[in-house]
């Protein structure tokens, strides 16, 4: 039991090592560039070929923390889980049905002050999973001296 629970501990910490910084920098700069965002939305779904592209690549990071990340033993660790079933789900969107994106995010844009709190809050996640795998100190034993 105590193996399996430092094992799970320990592959939250690496998912969180990667998904946090990720994470933070990606939607600070959001929230940095809403002036530019509208045009960048445009100027990404006027390729086709680069909205298949990045929603697959969506589903297959999406698919990967799903297999090796179905933990719901912490905070840190629910937040990985989510954000794996997300980017899976927003790829498999993509893929199939662009336009519900794009009219999603057209839509978002005409309430950017509410868009900007939603990534503010995707960026304080970010920060803590920052946190949860470079900072914090692990709370399993395998790292106890």
């Amino acid at each position: 039991m105590m193996k399996e629970r430092s094992s799970t501990a320990l592959r939250t910490r690496a998912f969180a090592r990667v998904l946090g910084p990720f994470l933070a920098i990606v939607t600070a700069t959001v929230i940095y560039r809403m002036p530019q965002m509208g045009q960048i939305l445009t100027d990404f779904f006027s390729n086709s070929s680069v909205v298949w592209i990045t929603g697959a690549i969506l589903l297959l990071f999406g698919v990967i923390i799903i297999a090796f990340h179905q933990y719901w033993t912490s905070p840190a660790a629910v937040l990985v889980s989510l954000l794996g079933w997300f980017l899976a789900l927003r790829g498999a969107v993509l893929i199939v049905v662009p336009n519900l994106m794009l009219s999603g995010g057209e839509a978002a844009m005409q309430h950017a002050p509410l868009v900007q709190l939603g990534f503010g809050i995707m960026t304080l996640i970010g920060l803590y999973l920052t946190y949860v795998g470079w900072i914090a100190k692990p709370r399993f034993e395998a790292d106890k001296p």
